[in-house]
């Protein structure tokens, strides 16, 4: 798969077939739509164009938190098939662009599309004028055919990157794993801490998450965390203020299953898997303990029962 970081870096591809739109998670909507790509390209260029930063981010001063940043979205792109992704730096400039002057510009002198596929809710342009009846006239025009799927869904549910997000935000990982297709993962640095975990004969990895990545409703979750070398491990998140110990700042803390080895400094990514519980306050440590053993024996439970 060929990357293109800019406008300027994408080569012609006549014949080509492309989506376009944000593409956040990656979910199983969006693969939806990366899928028919694919298969209408038929060995032809199959072209994946997305923006970063969020265009909400730009055009409205704040976008969501993100599921993926563009790194993790290329490389969830690059198991589909498709042979390329054009990554458009979106600014003011580029929001003010027409729907009209986007398609003619890119996908018509720069690219030289065959087909565009999108999303039944994919807007561009300026104000977002673009929908699929502009595209389809404008296609009419400049010879290329228009595919719009319509909603995915997973067990009666419209999968959105809006509805994992919700998902997330109320700690239900579970379901959100089943819309993306994936476990949700949150990377970031891990920092020092103040040692009460290791204290309590559960040392943890304090993680400082990426900017802009969401962070999951409070709780305890079991995950399976990735080391900077590649390796996996089973373990325990906590995401939370740490009520027992009265805390104040929201600390996404990570206990690695029957792992001893130094972390500070590096990289770690937590896949989040089941929801254990909400976090709590306890009278003592001693009972937090107690609770922290309970956890660990249902986390290791749970982890060893999905693939």
């Amino acid at each position: 798969m060929r990357v293109h970081l800019g406008l300027d870096a994408v080569p012609r591809m006549p014949g080509a077939v492309l989506t376009m739109g944000t593409f956040d998670g990656v979910h199983l909507g969006h693969q939806a739509v990366i899928g028919e790509t694919v298969r209408l390209a038929a060995g032809l260029p199959s072209v994946l164009l997305t923006y970063d930063p969020h265009p909400r981010q730009v055009v409205r001063g704040e976008g969501p938190p993100l599921l993926t940043t563009v790194d993790e979205k290329i490389a969830v792109i690059e198991a589909t098939g498709v042979t390329d992704v054009v990554v458009v730096p979106f600014t003011r400039e580029i929001a003010a662009w027409s729907a009209e002057r986007f398609v003619e510009d890119v996908l018509v002198r720069r690219i030289g599309v065959r087909d565009v596929v999108l999303g039944h809710d994919h807007r561009f342009g300026a104000r977002g004028a673009g929908d699929a009846t502009l595209l389809r006239q404008l296609g009419a025009v400049h010879g290329f055919g228009v595919d719009v799927l319509p909603p995915q869904e997973i067990g009666g549910q419209i999968v959105s990157s809006s509805v994992v997000r919700a998902l997330l935000v109320g700690g239900d990982a579970t379901e959100a794993t089943r819309l993306l297709g994936r476990p949700y993962t949150l990377s970031g640095t891990v920092v020092h801490g103040d040692q009460i975990g290791r204290t309590l004969g559960y040392p943890t990895a304090n993680l400082d998450p990426d900017t802009d990545k969401l962070v999951p409703g409070h709780g305890i979750y079991a995950v399976r965390a990735r080391t900077a070398d590649g390796a996996v491990h089973n373990g325990l998140a906590s995401l939370g203020t740490r009520p027992t110990f009265d805390g104040r700042d929201v600390r996404v803390e990570a206990h690695l299953f029957d792992y001893d080895g130094d972390l500070y400094g590096q990289r770690l990514g937590l896949a989040f898997v089941r929801f254990l519980r909400h976090e709590q306050r306890f009278d003592s440590a001693e009972a937090l303990v107690r609770q922290m053993d309970e956890d660990a024996v249902i986390g290791r439970r749970v982890l060893d029962s999905v693939s």
